[in-house]
């Protein structure tokens, strides 16, 4: 039994075991670890018979969790690195798997059967021979390892009950076996863009007809600066809305349970569950949409106190308990790589494998449509294309229900574009997704299998130029010297429109295929000494992707231009400055916004004493900052939607809420037309004065004693946490406490306007001294364990949240230095 389940005992299920070759044998040796006798191993280790396996696998656990797998054939390692994911993450990965491959309902019920039938939709359903070759020579060789790794730590659970995460305890299921395809037909998680944005865009062109192009331009900036122009054909106002959002969040966002999910309220409960008690939804209100994303830089060795490369990576995504990224060390014949990935896949996607350093950040290429059919009031299944009637292709899917004695029979619909997402049969409309994510070879995160093994920037290249979704700005950096920044992805080409707006799918507007990766730009080794990227547009103005709609949405760019200053003013940068600028919380949009109070004045002594405030404030918002917490409040929640209403109409400004926040200041910085320099000012003012008062009612009146980092929490959700009593809530979900910085800051901590609750940020913070690579640092949060009752479930949270690190050690010497807790796999008939 492991060490943290001694003393835990759990009912036994009913299921019988599974068959041999699936089954995994137990058994505890008091052997040490060959090769190994460090004083720190204070118990024998564990050692499983694992089916399958070539030759025997050790893992040393260090004290941050960091498994670091050591196997005697290349796909052992990826084997052990399935079995380690397990042991650490079950719950979290079957959830993914589960709602991946659409068998919510099988476990939790009816509510989850629409949810399950538009994953369904969106599962790659195309030639798996050609799939499978997309990512390289051995991609399934690999996966099937990995899922074999997989498969024998859920075996071990089926012969010691007492081994299963509590989750499944909680929600009275089992965790289910894995195919290797599975890893692949999956393609939800992958960041999605453009499709929701096109919907919104429609609503604006129709509600607002006047000012449909003003009001647009307040709600997203487009880079570079265009018009959106409706295709020929194209209704605005027919597009249905909400119908259309409340599909693509079925079939992409992330599960949860509802509150009332236990008790008679939910057997007697008639009315439909809302589908945010099921699924986590965006919340319109809040920056997420334009701050997902990440940073990362390379710097030479010329630049830096080490005379050696500096990569670092922070990846920003939402945030919650487990975290999304698992950082795990393999070792093999021909292959040494470390860093993170995501715990349901296999390999490193963001580390270094002892002579090539990477690290990914989003490039925001358009790779979504949403196309509109004419369809026939005889036939409804029939769509209008290129002048006559197509039929559509029918899949019927059965989805196993609890509680139903049979399963339930649902159809999926498919135009020639991609799956049907909403029909409208009095209308004769249909509307269906087009995702280049859902192509050939376009599994997200899966192409990192070929890059982490590359030895050098020829092969880098080679591998990132098979990569499809999502697109990616990839920095790299090597032994040698050598440093390089390429962006990868399936690049749409749209011959006759933007990729602004929905279109007609009478054939008209059709793409012609994809880019080469080669049209796109690349730097190896540039002049300047270093390359940063933080999902802002990096293509060059003069370079002739520029112009070839790539994309138009990206990110708010206030963190990659802080970051390029700092990075170019420093000639010799160090580790230690790189991890400064990871947790660097300085907000130009509150130094450009702060500015212009220079020339308000008042007579109101509390707007006096406030104002007084932000102009002697340097923009820095920190934990304990008093002007960061009546800055964000004013900026987020009152100056932002209060410029919008001063300068649209109320039906615009109801569509644009609290509009970008880079046109917004915009407006400010040049408030003619839109409003003039007088009525700016009274908007500043008049929105000013409520976010005093808000920031009086949670902090106190004493301006001096407030504190951004007290209203501004950084705050992990478990995915129960809904259904949780508050013991129980305290247990699973995990509170790092105050935290400085917002979206638009270096340290990204994007947060709900609702309560400031921190949503989305930095998942994974690596910096590595290329060539030196134990002096490398990374921190994970809020820990590696996925497993509430483990230690490394939450230890890393309060190190992540203070902006430090633990060293990423990666030579066996310094492994086994730290390294605390021993695994060891035997293959099959070598137990004894």
């Amino acid at each position: 039994m492991h060490r943290q389940d001694r003393g835990r005992r759990a009912p036994r299920h009913t299921r019988s075991r599974p068959p041999l070759a699936h089954t995994l044998t137990r058994t505890v040796a008091a052997l040490a670890l060959a090769g190994t006798a460090h004083a720190a191993f204070a118990a024998p280790p564990d050692r499983y018979v694992a089916p399958g396996l070539e030759k025997p696998a050790s893992i040393l656990v260090d004290r941050w969790g960091v498994p670091h797998i050591y196997a005697g054939t290349l796909y052992d390692a990826f084997y052990a690195q399935g079995f380690m994911a397990a042991r650490d993450r079950l719950f979290q990965i079957d959830l993914w798997r589960k709602r991946g491959l659409g068998e919510m309902a099988k476990d939790f019920g009816p509510n989850y059967v629409d949810g399950d039938r538009m994953a369904r939709a969106v599962l790659f359903r195309g030639d798996m021979y050609r799939e499978w070759l997309a990512y390289g020579s051995d991609a399934k060789r690999v996966a099937e390892a990995f899922v074999a790794g997989v498969n024998a730590f859920v075996s071990q659970t089926e012969a010691h009950p007492e081994l299963l995460p509590p989750e499944f305890r909680q929600l009275n299921y089992k965790p289910s076996y894995w195919r290797a395809e599975d890893i692949v037909r999956i393609r939800h998680h992958g960041l999605t863009l453009n499709f929701t944005g096109e919907v919104d865009r429609a609503q604006i062109y129709c509600q607002v007809k006047p000012d449909a192009v003003r009001a647009d331009w307040l709600r997203r900036e487009l880079d570079p600066p265009i018009e959106p122009k409706l295709p020929e054909g194209l209704d605005p106002c027919g597009i249905p809305a909400a119908e259309l959002k409340r599909a693509y969040e079925l079939a992409t966002a992330a599960p949860r349970f509802p509150k009332d999910w236990w008790g008679p309220a939910r057997a007697e409960r008639k009315t439909e569950v809302p589908l945010d008690e099921l699924y986590v939804l965006q919340d319109p209100a809040s920056d997420l949409a334009r701050s997902l994303g990440s940073n990362n830089w390379v710097i030479a060795g010329a630049r830096t106190t080490t005379g050696r490369p500096i990569l670092a990576n922070d990846p920003h995504r939402a945030h919650g308990a487990p975290s999304l990224r698992y950082i795990s060390h393999l070792n093999a014949p021909g292959l040494s790589v470390i860093g993170a990935g995501e715990p349901f896949l296999p390999g490193i996607s963001i580390g270094h494998n002892g002579t090539i350093a990477f690290g990914l950040t989003r490039f925001y290429m358009d790779q979504e449509d949403l196309y509109v059919y004419e369809t026939n009031p005889a036939q409804p299944n029939e769509y209008r294309y290129q002048g006559r009637w197509e039929p559509m292709k029918t899949v019927t899917e059965q989805i196993a229900v609890k509680g139903e004695p049979t399963p339930r029979t649902v159809t999926i619909d498919y135009t020639r574009h991609g799956p049907l997402l909403y029909a409208d049969t009095n209308g004769h409309r249909a509307y269906a997704l087009r995702a280049a994510w859902l192509d050939v070879g376009m599994a997200p995160y899966f192409g990192s299998m070929d890059y982490m093994r590359a030895q050098n920037w020829d092969q880098f290249r080679a591998a990132m130029n098979r990569w499809g979704a999502p697109g990616e700005n990839q920095v790299f950096a090597d032994r040698s010297g050598n440093i390089g920044w390429l962006p990868g992805g399936l690049t749409v080409i749209r011959p006759n429109w933007d990729g602004l707006t929905p279109v007609p799918g009478d054939g008209r507007y059709e793409w012609a295929g994809y880019r080469n990766m080669d049209e796109l730009p690349w730097t190896y080794n540039p002049p300047a000494g270093y390359v940063v990227t933080a999902n802002e547009n990096n293509i060059p103005p003069d370079h002739p992707a520029a112009q070839k709609g790539v994309g138009y949405e990206w990110s708010d760019s206030s963190r990659a231009r802080r970051l390029k200053a700092v990075v170019g003013a420093n000639a010799r940068s160090s580790l230690a400055d790189s991890m400064a600028w990871q947790t660097d919380t300085v907000s130009l949009p509150a130094q450009r916004v702060v500015a212009l109070l220079k020339d308000v004045g008042t007579a109101d002594p509390k707007l006096r004493g406030a104002l007084d405030m932000l102009r002697g404030w340097d923009g820095n918002e920190r934990a304990d900052s008093a002007p960061a917490a009546l800055f964000e409040v004013w900026f987020s929640k009152h100056l932002r939607p209060a410029v919008v209403r001063a300068a649209l109409s109320p039906e615009g400004a109801k569509l644009v809420g609290a509009g970008d926040a880079a046109r917004v200041i915009a407006v400010l910085e040049q408030p003619d037309p839109w409003m003039g320099a007088a009525r700016r000012n009274e908007v500043m003012l008049a929105s000013l004065r409520g976010a005093i008062v808000e920031v009086e009612q949670k902090l106190g009146p004493d301006m001096r004693a407030w504190q951004w980092g007290k209203l501004h929490t950084a705050v992990f959700n478990h995915p129960l946490s809904p259904i949780l009593d508050d013991a129980a809530r305290k247990q699973y979900d995990v509170n790092a406490g105050p935290i400085g910085g917002s979206a638009f800051t270096p340290m990204a901590t994007t947060y709900r306007n609702s309560d400031f609750q921190l949503t989305a940020g930095a998942s994974y913070r690596m910096v590595l001294d290329v060539g030196n690579w134990d002096a490398s640092r990374a921190v994970n949060t809020p820990g590696q364990s996925g497993n509430p009752a483990n230690p490394h479930y939450r230890d890393l949270a309060p190190v992540w949240a203070k902006g430090q690190y633990f060293p990423l050690v990666y030579s066996r010497k310094a492994v086994e230095k730290e390294s605390v807790e021993r695994v060891e796999l035997v293959p099959q008939g070598a137990q004894r």
